[in-house]
């Protein structure tokens, strides 16, 4: 079988399942094939095995049951050096040492390279990724010193760095303002490659991501274009909430809202004609 070069890169999951030491189901039975370039968003309610797919998708854990299979070889066959160079993963909780640069830290995406470069070579990979994330005018910062945004743009281009054919991400845009989310993902959209990724917010998916994963309780619940898979009745069964796809006021294109209940108190006033005017003194 051949197997795709460059950036171009196939994964297929077969069967995935993933058990405890008791016997309880993270995973179970999950199959799909995400095609070179597709950027594929995992979507599900809290607990639904979203985090234990994506860590085993990276190599990061085994699978208990099936396969996967990343450019038509099964991942457990690619050596783990090999892997590094082709398996870039980003983690919800992984927090980089505060005292490095932000350059000291993105260089250390070319370990898994560090044999088959010279110095110089190494410099213009991690001064081409850090210019890929914006990060260029900030290379002399120190990590612990940068916003919230930044850091998980640091985190981007060190995986950048390890030039990888599949980018793994899992909850990339948690605890980021609305504006940076968008920065995020746009910088991911635009690098090219096969990317999957962790997402919570529903109403991000449909502008960033070409296909979606829906994980409820460990399983493949819905698998294909977001519009299909997150329609209004599935997300209501599965979250629990609605959303709605309403017309942009100024463009030609749809909006995501989701409604989201909130329970006030019986007794609590509600206002409906906005803040009161402050006396004049």
């Amino acid at each position: 079988m051949s197997h795709e070069t460059g950036q171009e890169v196939t994964l297929e999951l077969l069967g995935l399942g993933y058990a405890t030491a008791r016997g309880d189901a993270l995973v179970a039975d999950v199959s799909f094939h995400v095609h070179a370039g597709e950027i594929l968003a995992i979507a599900g309610p809290n607990g639904a095995g979203k985090s234990t797919l994506v860590r085993m998708i990276a190599g990061l854990m085994p699978a208990g049951s099936g396969e996967i299979r990343l450019g038509g070889r099964p991942l457990t066959d690619i050596p783990i050096t090999e892997r590094a160079r082709s398996v870039a993963y980003v983690g919800q909780s992984e927090e980089p040492d505060g005292r490095l640069s932000v350059t000291e830290y993105v260089a250390l995406g070319r370990l898994p390279h560090r044999r088959a470069l010279d110095a110089r070579a190494h410099r213009t990979a991690v001064a081409e990724a850090l210019a890929v994330a914006g990060l260029s005018s900030l290379a002399l910062r120190t990590i612990g010193s940068l916003s919230g945004g930044e850091r998980q743009r640091a985190k981007i281009a060190r995986a950048v760095c390890q030039t990888p054919k599949l980018l793994v991400l899992d909850e990339p845009t948690n605890h980021l303002d609305p504006r940076a989310r968008g920065d995020l993902l746009s910088l991911v959209a635009r690098l090219g490659i096969t990317v999957i990724a962790v997402l919570h917010d529903l109403t991000l998916i449909e502008d960033f991501a070409s296909h979606v994963a829906l994980i409820d309780d460990g399983r493949l619940a819905a698998y294909g274009h977001p519009q299909e898979v997150l329609s209004g009745a599935r997300v209501r069964e599965t979250f629990e909430v609605d959303m709605h796809r309403l017309p942009h006021p100024f463009e030609d294109r749809l909006l995501c809202a989701l409604d989201i209940p909130i329970s006030r108190p019986i007794n609590r006033p509600v206002s409906r004609t906005g803040p009161r005017p402050v006396p004049s003194r």
